[in-house]
């Protein structure tokens, strides 16, 4: 594959590329470069994590990349999540792990990685420190928002810690790409700034888009990044998020509640999952609508749909056809943990446990 295609694969996951220029000399001078995400395991999986993370990162490999998956234990417990329970956040850490194996992720190129080895290695730490040595408290504490919090929320000292810890690990694991959200750019950014002062490469940042919760977006009035964030489809808000598990009943029921104004593109989330999943996924979509509005459709791109949308398809009739498309793409998730004894257990379990944010 030439170096332009290759480009325009990570420049369709890359919402934000930071820089293009250092992008491009990296995939001419390096035939399999590493990139790395990091997951914070807590609570159900949802569409955003599971089937948008499987697409960027089949994308990626696509173009020669090579990817490695932080499994974050140790930051969630740091971030108290699942009650701040270690046991139940690496639980949690091998269900995110099971779902990926049934979603289509190209996993034979994918390492999955725990933060409970990284830290019984000494350099590890090393690296933390000098994060930490290299910023100060204000500076890390702008970083909130990479664990889920405004500045003022963090209040104990483990989450000081997480954005030393994040930003190490991308050294750690000799990552060239940093690709995560949207919402992690800010210790990202701080990982190039703190680089050169240890004699380190520059990681170049390709942040992908955060897709829309169900629910109405914020006035406006926020900048484009915290108004992304606060958009984001979140698990601490379950009615506007469709889980990988969730019944076919339920996700259409979510779906048929959903923001989802008639003939507005922007801002519309039912609109989002078409342009970010379900044309990801199929060729085309299949729209049905009764004759006197004009009959069923065949739908075989984003823009022939968002322009038939601002024409006057009714908002039911896109809502109808995204739910059962949505439930097409679950439906294998669900059967793998119906039929496969290890992960049927594996996710009783999980459910079982209390998520705290």
């Amino acid at each position: 594959m030439d170096i332009e295609r290759r480009l325009d694969l990570v420049k369709q996951v890359g919402e934000e590329i930071i820089t293009e220029e250092e992008l491009r000399s990296l995939l001419q001078t390096k035939s399999h470069p590493i990139a790395y995400d990091g997951f914070e395991p807590s609570g159900k999986i949802h569409i955003a994590q599971g089937l948008l993370r499987a697409i960027n990162i089949n994308k990626l490999t696509k173009a020669g990349i090579r990817f490695k998956m932080l499994v974050a234990d140790w930051h969630g417990w740091a971030n108290n999540k699942m009650g701040g329970n270690l046991d139940h956040i690496q639980l949690v850490g091998k269900y995110f792990v099971e779902v990926w194996k049934a979603c289509g992720m190209d996993l034979k190129n994918v390492e999955f990685i725990w933060a409970n080895d990284l830290v019984a290695d000494r350099e590890y730490w090393k690296k933390v420190m000098q994060v930490a040595r290299n910023n100060t408290v204000q500076r890390i504490l702008r970083c909130g928002e990479i664990m889920g919090r405004q500045e003022g929320e963090v209040q104990q000292a483990s989450q000081i810690l997480y954005p030393c810890m994040q930003a190490a690990d991308i050294f750690q694991l000799q990552a060239d790409i940093c690709q995560l959200g949207m919402d992690q750019r800010k210790v990202n950014v701080l990982a190039r700034e703190v680089a050169p002062k240890l004699g380190l490469p520059k990681p170049i940042i390709v942040s992908h888009h955060m897709l829309m919760g169900l629910a109405p977006p914020p006035e406006q009035g926020k900048d484009a990044v915290e108004r992304a964030i606060a958009m984001k489809m979140s698990k601490s808000k379950p009615e506007s998020a469709v889980f990988m598990l969730d019944s076919t009943e339920e996700i259409q029921r979510k779906i048929n509640n959903s923001y989802c104004p008639p003939k507005q593109v922007h801002d519309n989330p039912v609109l989002e999952y078409c342009k970010y999943i379900l044309f990801e996924r199929f060729s085309s979509l299949r729209i049905e609508r009764p004759e006197k509005f004009g009959g069923s459709v065949e739908v075989e791109s984003y823009a022939a749909l968002s322009q038939l949308y601002e024409e006057g398809l009714h908002p039911m009739d896109l809502k109808k056809a995204v739910g059962a498309y949505l439930d097409s793409l679950l439906t294998p998730v669900r059967n793998h943990f119906q039929k496969n004894a290890k992960a049927k257990k594996l996710y009783s379990q999980v459910h079982a446990l209390q998520v705290t944010r």
